[in-house]
């Protein structure tokens, strides 16, 4: 639950319920198969609900269970804390890659 896509899974979810779908759409630099693995992942950790409708077509939500709500706040203070802190962090960044591919 320490990657980026299961923080940005329950961001996404803090919101409400959400199709796969809309998860796709909120967070568009995922890959298909890595927000697959990490919605199993957070199912599996107690974090992440899902529940199948059966209509036709078929459809299935995704939400928060209360643990998984419990963390928000922690994810919210990161979030605010990575906004702050972009530039630095970039700017490091930047002269670290230099200094890597200019020996």
């Amino acid at each position: 639950m320490g990657d980026r896509w299961s923080m940005l899974v329950i961001g996404a979810l803090a919101a409400g319920d959400a199709r796969y779908s809309d998860l796709d759409t909120l967070i568009p630099a995922v890959s298909r198969r890595m927000l697959t693995l990490t919605l199993k992942r957070l199912q599996r950790d107690g974090l992440v609900d899902r529940t199948a409708y059966a209509e036709v077509p078929p459809r299935v939500e995704y939400h928060l269970t209360g643990l998984g709500a419990s963390l928000l706040s922690a994810i919210q203070h990161l979030a605010a804390w990575g906004s702050e802190h972009h530039t630095e962090v970039r700017r490091h960044q930047d002269a670290y890659d230099r200094n890597v591919t200019h020996g």
